[in-house]
């Protein structure tokens, strides 16, 4: 069981990593995914005190049927001992329901659809409608379309393809309503934001 849930864990982190989004989504995937390793660590340990005293608890049985003198455990001793493999027992059970939850909700992290962050627009030298007070521009939310990146994709092939829909937007300008997006880095399924310059 403890191998099933690591490799699914690693199975499920393989896959956020592809669907995260955002810092805090990773962070968070990050600090479920230590809590689980704690977890599993633990529930290890625990199953090798278990083995130990299922070891011990069948050394006691042979000694109570094999007759010697004044080398015997009592059946009190025996009912404590059996206690404490119940109760570790029942720790592990614990613990594995446990990593069973963390597994679901790194799973609806990694299922979540990501924010979609809208921008302010900002006045573009090659925008021809960009005129006006900066300031108040900066102020009104900008116009434009939000596109869920494709295999292949490129900013050159977006732009390309939002011209021929007759919106008039450079490169440039994707660059600067998504700040900190790379034309080097189009992850496939990452919602950019497409302004429109013509837009009123």
């Amino acid at each position: 069981m403890r191998k099933i849930a690591f490799w699914l864990l690693a199975g499920t982190l393989a896959t956020s990593g592809v669907h995260a989004q955002d810092a805090a989504t990773q962070q968070q995937i990050d600090k479920l995914s230590g809590q689980l390793q704690d977890i599993v660590e633990a529930e290890a340990a625990q199953g090798k005190r278990l083995d130990a005293l299922e070891h011990d608890l069948s050394d006691l049985r042979d000694k109570v049927n094999t007759p010697a003198v004044n080398n015997y455990a009592s059946a009190e001793d025996l009912q404590k001992l059996a206690q404490q493999v119940r109760e570790i027992d029942k720790k592990r059970q614990e613990d594995r329901d446990l990593i069973l939850r963390k597994i679901e909700d790194l799973a609806k992290i990694a299922a979540a659809p990501a924010p979609v962050h809208h921008h302010a627009a900002a006045p573009v030298k090659d925008d021809p409608a960009a005129t006006g007070d900066a300031a108040a521009a900066d102020a009104t939310p900008q116009k434009g379309y939000e596109y869920k990146v494709q295999d292949g994709d490129t900013l050159s092939a977006i732009a390309r393809a939002y011209k021929e829909k007759g919106v008039k937007v450079t490169t440039s300008q994707i660059m600067k309503a998504n700040p900190g997006l790379s034309p080097n880095t189009l992850y496939v399924g990452k919602t950019i934001f497409i302004p429109d310059p013509n837009a009123k």
